[in-house]
């Protein structure tokens, strides 16, 4: 058994999303203790900004005049579709910033979506087993100031669960900057519920997909 770990935050000593995945990967050994753990980490070694153009373009040209980058980013490409097709299950830790997605993880999710395998046309990680780790400096949930203001988890949804087709669990702990920024100390008690929930569900999400065996090409 295999799982699969991408971790995309910016600051990994403090990370929130870091904390959350660490329990559901916990949940995952104790299930597994003699399983292997593929990690990912895009902010630490991020995807060079031209691979994914260079891999697009390498398409429209006769594999023997690809230049040297060309090859490079389509060698990356059919590296990052293998360790997700191999494993039994895929975790991602990935912070809201900006109100929008990781740099890091679209940079990198559009290179793998290069390879045929996990594009609009191939089926491979239909149905595996997946648990999507995120946390918001904020609260942007329905009702609240800035509802709506969040871009990142429905877009990471969508190309989790309805273009991958993975079968998918989402931990999502809000006000993370409760304690850190002052002018949020009003939430202090709500957020506190709010990483509790969210412990909570990364132990049982966790538990889950340790449980569940997906498609392993």
């Amino acid at each position: 058994m295999s799982l699969f770990r991408l971790d995309a935050s910016i600051l990994p000593a403090s990370s929130a999303s870091r904390s959350l995945a660490d329990l559901v990967e916990a949940e995952w050994s104790a299930s597994h203790p003699d399983s292997t753990v593929t990690r990912r980490d895009v902010a630490a070694d991020p995807v060079p900004a031209t691979a994914w153009t260079d891999a697009v373009t390498s398409g429209f040209v006769e594999a023997a005049q690809r230049t040297e980058g060309q090859n490079r980013a389509r060698a990356l490409a059919t590296r990052f579709a293998d360790e997700l097709i191999d494993a039994d299950a895929l975790l991602f830790a990935v912070p809201l910033y900006n109100y929008g997605v990781s740099q890091h993880f679209k940079t990198w999710f559009d290179l793998a979506y290069t390879d045929e395998r996990i594009n609009p046309t191939g089926t491979a990680l239909q149905g595996k087993p997946a648990t999507l780790v995120t946390v918001l400096g904020g609260n942007y949930a329905p009702g609240t100031p800035k509802d709506g203001w969040d871009h990142s988890t429905g877009w990471l949804r969508r190309v989790l669960a309805d273009v991958w087709g993975l079968d998918l669990r989402v931990v999502q702990r809000p006000f993370t900057l409760v304690g850190v920024n002052p002018a949020l100390d009003a939430f202090a008690d709500t957020a506190r519920e709010l990483k509790e929930n969210a412990e909570s569900d990364a132990r049982t999400y966790g538990r889950e997909i340790a449980a569940l065996r997906g498609n392993v090409a």
